[in-house]
């Protein structure tokens, strides 16, 4: 069985220049033709900018009047929302869209301290041939709160996801050094799609162990959005054989975010 898989930052649906992006954010979206979207930096709303952009002289799609999880899931996608920071004119969090039924979720909080609420979105999902724990993240931006997230999560997916059952985790990382794939592989049994792809390639492989060395691991480029340098997004997978994963970039895709979104194609094993 085949599981087509996203994984995107939208910037809480507004451009680095503040223009609203909503509307061409769920366009993008359905263009995924995913099964399973990871989305982070969701609004789940938003009074100032919903004032602001929801005037009649912008149109009334320029900001949605549901929260945007619901927004981009419409009719084809269930959706849950892991509201993580919470202010006086709104929050926003992570969410997963799913075409799947999603039998259960939780939300923990992950916050490493007071500037930057973090959490890590759990859902069960009731695919054909099996359930599938599905873990949206996003990880702070200082090193030191990364470590002691990963290791929140590495507890949380030994808890919840016992027995190497199918796991995908995925979101924005931060981790642009690539510091927290080898802890990730060792604790928990997973792969990150971009090094399963580049591990495939046979002369690679052949000049490799003529050297002696082993292979890079490099997860794809994905910030800023208009020329990928930093590598910030993951997708890490357990139970399941990678097909294909490519990352979406270039001027259309700068408008919406300044994060390129990932895409890959996964085989339930």
């Amino acid at each position: 069985m085949k599981i087509k898989v996203a994984t995107y930052n939208i910037h809480k649906g507004v451009s680095y220049r503040s223009k609203p992006r909503v509307l061409a954010l769920k366009q993008a979206i359905a263009a995924f033709d995913a099964d399973l979207i990871f989305l982070q930096e969701v609004q789940g709303q938003h009074d100032r900018i919903a004032a602001r952009f929801g005037e009649e002289r912008h149109g009334p799609k320029h900001w949605p009047e549901r929260s945007q999880h619901e927004f981009f899931a419409g009719e084809s996608h269930q959706s849950v929302y892991g509201l993580n920071a919470q202010y006086d004119h709104g929050h926003h969090g992570n969410a997963l869209l799913s075409k799947y039924p999603i039998a259960k979720w939780t939300n923990t909080d992950v916050s490493d301290h007071a500037y930057e609420a973090r959490g890590i979105l759990h859902s069960i999902v009731e695919t054909p041939k099996g359930v599938v724990h599905c873990y949206v993240i996003h990880l702070g931006l200082f090193e030191r709160s990364r470590v002691r997230q990963v290791e929140a999560l590495i507890d949380a997916v030994n808890l919840s996801a016992p027995n190497n059952e199918p796991v995908i985790i995925a979101g924005d990382f931060n981790d642009w050094r690539n510091t927290l794939s080898a802890k990730l592989r060792k604790a928990l049994g997973v792969v990150e799609v971009f090094d399963e792809i580049g591990a495939g390639s046979s002369l690679g492989d052949l000049v490799r162990t003529l050297a002696r060395r082993q292979a890079a691991v490099r997860p794809a480029r994905t910030f800023p959005s208009a020329l990928p340098f930093f590598r910030l997004d993951r997708i890490y997978v357990r139970g399941f054989e990678v097909e294909s994963a490519q990352v979406l970039h270039g001027p259309i895709w700068a408008k919406l975010s300044d994060h390129a979104p990932l895409v890959a194609t996964l085989k339930l094993l």
